[in-house]
């Protein structure tokens, strides 16, 4: 079903029209979408229809998306695969969701599970030539992908996303980042990725090209903006980050980029202003949301005032946020709790949910309404505002404390480059609120200057009793999300923490 109102819709309204880029070659949607009719035709003669599982593990690249597009026009499922797993976390995966083939590429980990049908696309390019095109499914129920969650508080979980979900991210990412015809639209987040992944769909669905960087760094992003005068991306904060440091930014011509969307995790006010000095013609565009469900607000350029810059906006149509306590009942205005939310963009609970995981799609679900797991509140003009992950909340001498604020006041610092606070255990309190930090190159501070720092804007319990300073780039996911998990692994392996 998404097929025909995206890429079909297309190669139906804009048939010449630039739709992907490879380097310097363009194809039209025309010529798409005959290119995926035939990959459709191949998949088929090979075996694959309605509902098997076929896995991608392939940087982002045209043939990426390509391989998606003659999924959906199948009803084959797609399973993107982080670039990042390792040989045993794939295995885990294709087990899991017992996929029927893998499409991968050679510089990435080989899993050891051994499948009926596997091809090295780089090596080994498919055969795309076909006399005829096999019918596009049209079932808005039908499963288009399993997003496999990153795994930061337990063993990846196989998200079910349907037609339907993804066309509402569709409708959905319209409303926050309106696009238009002849837009460009650049894949610099992985595809693989809930932030990346409708945006495959919601490009051709409005006329739009779409251009891919195998992996992000500031100088290929530069240069790709530049060279094929991008006008929309989203990035994560980590990436902004990374681009606001860039040395060479003002050399390259970046005045195509109209709206740069940014989400995965919070991004500190102060990251927010440099952006602003940096790119000043560029509309930001906060977007909030989850593998299971899609975008669940944003916050649009003209609301990025300064008493709203930690806020991540408010929901569109179509999406029902509340907040709510312990037993499921809505919490008043100002009071944090957890975040909840029904809509046609969230994934089925009553039918599908986690992927062969009933217990856990169970436990994601209450009175209808999914649990995000997330612990935030909402202003009286009906904002949200995120604190922190239930299970990255620290509990200190009986204070909870959100590790998302204390972590905008670090980055605030203006030799900070990267920071990430978790609790680690303590007899007296508990937990210890601990920061790990990345400096600047060329900056040099003490852990009392940063504690000095916090001391002016947080209240006693929330500043870090330790600090801890790193030489390397603190680990991150696919994604490019801070992989608090993995930090907080030395600290607790030998005991068992039980907040949240």
């Amino acid at each position: 079903m998404i097929h025909i109102h995206s890429l079909g819709r297309a190669a139906r309204y804009h048939p010449e029209n630039a739709a992907i880029a490879s380097g310097a070659k363009h194809l039209t949607f025309r010529e798409l979408n005959d290119r995926v009719g035939s990959i459709a035709a191949t998949l088929k003669k090979h075996g694959f229809g309605v509902g098997d599982r076929l896995a991608i593990f392939l940087p982002n690249e045209r043939e990426y998306i390509e391989l998606v597009y003659a999924c959906a026009w199948l009803g084959v499922i797609v399973v993107p695969l982080n670039t990042r797993l390792t040989a045993s976390e794939i295995d885990h995966i294709l087990s899991d969701a017992t996929v029927r083939g893998l499409i991968r590429h050679s510089s990435l980990a080989v899993p050891s599970v051994r499948l009926s049908w596997e091809r090295v696309l780089d090596q080994e390019p498919l055969d795309v030539l076909a006399d005829s095109y096999p019918e596009v499914i049209y079932d808005p129920e039908a499963v288009l992908a399993l997003i496999y969650t990153s795994g930061t508080t337990g063993r990846p979980k196989g998200v079910v996303q349907t037609h339907a979900n993804i066309l509402a991210n569709v409708e959905h990412t319209n409303y926050w980042m309106p696009y238009k015809e002849g837009g460009v639209y650049l894949h610099a987040a992985p595809v693989f990725h809930i932030a990346d992944f409708p945006f495959m769909f919601a490009a051709p669905a409005f006329g739009a090209c779409q251009v891919t960087i195998p992996k992000f760094n500031a100088k290929s992003f530069c240069e790709t903006v530049q060279n094929n005068r991008v006008t929309n991306t989203v990035l994560v904060p980590t990436m902004i980050n990374l681009l606001t440091q860039f040395p060479d930014l003002n050399k390259y011509d970046l005045t195509s980029l109209e709206e740069l969307g940014y989400g995965g995790s919070p991004m500190a006010p102060e990251l927010i202003h440099r952006t602003r000095e940096l790119l000043p013609n560029i509309k930001l565009v906060q977007v909030y949301g989850l593998s299971e469900t899609g975008f669940l607000t944003g916050l649009r350029d003209q609301e990025h005032t300064e008493e709203r810059l930690m806020s991540c906006g408010r929901t569109c149509p179509g999406i029902d946020v509340r907040i709510v306590d312990k037993s499921g009942a809505e919490v008043p205005v100002g009071q944090p709790g957890e975040l909840v939310a029904r809509g046609a963009n969230v994934t089925r609970g009553y039918t599908r949910g986690y992927w062969n995981n009933p217990e856990e799609t169970a436990r994601a679900f209450r009175n209808g309404m999914f649990r995000t797991g997330d612990v935030g509140y909402q202003d009286e003009d009906g904002y949200f505002y995120i604190q922190d992950r239930l299970k990255d909340m620290i509990v200190t001498g009986g204070e909870n404390v959100y590790s998302g604020e204390v972590e905008a006041v670090i980055y605030s610092h203006p030799a900070v480059r990267e920071a990430a606070v978790i609790g680690i255990p303590d007899p007296q309190w508990g937990e210890l609120v601990t920061a790990l930090v990345v400096l600047k190159p060329g900056k040099a501070i003490t852990a009392d200057d940063l504690i000095a720092h916090c001391r002016r804007f947080l209240a006693n319990y929330k500043i870090p009793r330790r600090i801890e300073f790193s030489e390397t780039e603190l680990p991150k996911g696919g994604s490019g999300k801070i992989l608090k998990k993995v930090l907080r692994e030395r600290f607790w392996s030998h005991q068992v923490r039980e907040v949240g």
